[in-house]
């Protein structure tokens, strides 16, 4: 038996290197545009110093979130209680910043679920189209029948309440979006001639579209994804706000304004410091969203 590699000639390997050196100044030229998109700007540093907070919590939260000083039930902010207290004497500044990883947390792993399994579905039904296609968008036209919100709050009714069920439920709600964006991608691209000669030579369906489909669908993705985080920190928080979602003594923000909404003549800043952070938060994903829409879109593009 021969033990003789195969040698790789010079014609062989200039492809792959004029093919890496091309990604590597797509992705320079995308860093490039990104940074100097102003909204990318505002809420990326916006975003970086709430991650930055979010992850020191436990070094600068000067109170335990969960501590309560029954004495100071409902102070105002003070230089002891930057932004006050809640009706329980909870610090509400230690409360926000804890808060922010469970609201961060549960976007980013509803985003997940709902991409993976939304990206799969619309990969499957865009590349194989006939019977497979219409089964699959068959199913994501009747969860399209409700609203997102409804179709979570339903999802969540069937799962129980809490803080892990509420981010299972957010995501089944957002699959079908992903669903949809990367079935209309996937049309376009298994046309292309790449991908037709990848079945020509005799390429598999499932090292087709993990290799030649799935990477030409990711800007889209990429914007949808995190746009929705943003959607889902404000529906885990609604969640929560109708006592479905986090439970007490937790610090989560949509929690927290429930809490506070029957202070709101005496004690004002129980709901509307929580209220102002998510707020901030959804902003500055939003404007990140934006400009990836604006930097990968080549209609965009001057």
């Amino acid at each position: 038996m021969s033990n003789a590699q195969p040698t790789i000639t010079p014609t062989e390997t200039a492809p792959a290197l004029m093919q890496a050196a091309q990604r590597s100044s797509h992705r320079f030229d995308f860093l490039r545009r990104l940074g100097k998109h102003p909204s990318a700007v505002a809420g990326g540093s916006v975003l970086i110093v709430i991650l930055l907070l979010t992850f020191a919590a436990p070094l600068i939260a000067p109170y335990d979130p969960i501590e309560t000083f029954s004495r100071e039930s409902r102070a105002g902010p003070s230089l002891d209680h930057w932004l006050g207290t809640d009706q329980l004497g909870r610090d509400v500044w230690s409360r926000i910043l804890w808060g922010a990883r469970i609201s961060l947390m549960l976007g980013l792993i509803a985003v997940a679920i709902g991409g993976v399994i939304g990206t799969a579905l619309g990969l499957l039904a865009g590349y194989f189209r006939g019977y497979v296609e219409i089964a699959i968008m068959q199913f994501i036209d009747i969860l399209l029948a409700f609203p997102g919100f409804l179709l979570a709050l339903a999802a969540v009714a069937v799962l129980g309440t809490g803080i892990n069920n509420v981010m299972i439920a957010v995501g089944i709600a957002l699959v079908p979006g992903f669903a949809r964006v990367v079935r209309g991608s996937t049309l376009t691209i298994r046309e292309m001639t790449y991908v037709e000669s990848a079945r020509v030579v005799g390429v598999g369906h499932v090292r087709t579209m993990t290799r030649y489909v799935l990477p030409n669908v990711l800007a889209p993705i990429m914007v949808l994804a995190t746009v929705d985080i943003a959607g889902a920190i404000l529906t885990g928080a609604a969640l929560s706000f109708l006592g479905m979602g986090a439970q007490p003594p937790t610090a989560e923000w949509g929690l927290m304004v429930n809490e506070g909404r029957r202070f709101l003549r005496d004690a004002w800043w129980i709901t509307t410091f929580p209220g102002i952070a998510m707020m901030i938060s959804v902003i500055a994903i939003n404007l990140v969203g934006d400009a990836l829409r604006d930097v990968l879109d080549p209609r965009m593009r001057s």
